[in-house]
């Protein structure tokens, strides 16, 4: 199983907090400035808002309040993933995106046992990047089935049944 060795994984390096973590960059559409957001009443705590982009309205999810972190001091550096989640738009609000990396698979790791990790319940493995340990995230872990029901986002397993009704007044 030689091929299986020499795999490698593309990812982007955020930095949330003293925390770096990383995102596959083949689930990501693109990376933009953080623009104005609308607000979305009774939205799940950690949903700022919704942007719009392109004509297609994407619910932003601030990484920060998801791992339970203090509000960021800077917000100039701030950034937003467009990536997909079942299918939908999803934007993921990180303090800064650090550098695009190619990480060898072999060199990920499993995440450690009983160790309290900020967002390590999101996290697929670690790696060593220039001996800075870096975790990268789980996307599909990021929101429970009920969050994403709330958001209206639903697997192709869920059917579209769904009983969110979608308003057409924007």
């Amino acid at each position: 199983m030689t091929t299986q060795e020499l795999q490698e994984i593309q990812v982007a390096c955020l930095k949330m907090g003293d925390g770096l973590y990383a995102v596959d960059i083949m689930r990501i559409r693109e990376i933009i400035r953080v623009p104005r957001l609308a607000p979305l009443p009774r939205a799940l705590p950690f949903v700022e808002g919704v942007i719009n982009l392109r004509g297609s309205v994407i619910p932003v999810v601030d990484l920060r309040k998801r791992f339970g972190l203090p509000p960021a001091e800077n917000a100039e550096t701030a950034r937003l993933l467009i990536l997909s989640i079942s299918g939908q738009p999803i934007a993921l609000m990180v303090d800064e995106v650090t550098e695009m990396i190619t990480i060898p698979l072999r060199e990920l790791k499993a995440p450690p046992r009983g160790v309290r990790i900020v967002g390590g319940e999101y996290m697929v493995g670690l790696c060593l990047v220039r001996e800075v340990p870096v975790m990268l995230l789980n996307i599909d872990a990021l929101l429970t089935f009920q969050e994403k029901a709330e958001l209206g986002i639903f697997s192709p397993q869920t059917g579209g049944t769904s009983t969110n009704k979608k308003s057409s007044a924007c």
